[in-house]
């Protein structure tokens, strides 16, 4: 695809945008992307305008992420309930002071990220390791291995994950970007969380934390 071409394809557009050239069809024919039609009736896009319609939807999606993390929370409690957890074999392990700060844990997990996604990168970067910290000193102090406290934690990203899923789907968010954005932002702060509680398990274990 050339970078000066004014008028792009079906497919061109499909590229720019990361999607199946259907879902761009079935946009276009929706009304939800500009696009003009040849004699010849095939759909043409002024790159200028799909260029605007790009930025329009990471504008959105900015604006609208934080609201869409607070509305999570609701939906993180339901997939962390005790009901859920006593399934869990390392849960069985803890005991009642344990189990409170772990459901604490959960919702630590969520608020960091509402600071990590607020924050510049440095400071998300330390917002994620104070939360990995919360997760294996909970883990160590109870007793778990570094591989259930491992589970332990990725319970609680599985349950974030869905929540937020789940926050996306309520608010019919239909950009592609943003569902991307949203997994990245997720992935790149639970990374750095579970990052932390292994480094912290690998500390206490050879006495120097």
């Amino acid at each position: 695809m050339s970078l000066d071409k004014r008028w792009l394809s079906l497919s061109d557009v499909a590229e720019l945008l990361g999607v199946h050239p259907s879902t761009v069809r079935n946009w276009a024919d929706q009304g939800r992307i500009p696009m003009q039609r040849t004699q010849g009736g095939h759909r043409r896009f002024d790159r200028s305008q799909i260029e605007l319609w790009i930025k329009s939807q990471r504008v959105d999606s900015t604006e609208h992420a934080e609201q869409l993390v607070q509305s999570a929370l609701g939906n993180m409690r339901f997939h962390i309930n005790e009901a859920h957890l006593e399934a869990e074999a390392w849960y069985g392990k803890l005991d009642k002071k344990a189990r409170d700060g772990y459901r604490r844990g959960g919702r630590n997990l969520m608020q960091g990220l509402i600071r990590y996604l607020a924050s510049d990168a440095e400071e998300g970067k330390s917002e994620a390791h104070s939360v990995g910290y919360h997760y294996a000193t909970i883990g160590r102090r109870s007793g778990l291995s570094a591989s259930e406290a491992t589970q332990a934690f990725l319970f609680f990203r599985s349950a974030l994950i869905e929540a937020m899923l789940n926050a996306y789907e309520e608010a019919a968010v239909q950009s592609p970007q943003a569902w991307r954005g949203m997994l990245r932002q997720i992935n790149a702060f639970t990374d750095q969380v579970m990052l932390r509680l292994m480094q912290t398990y690998e500390a206490f274990e050879a006495g120097v934390a």
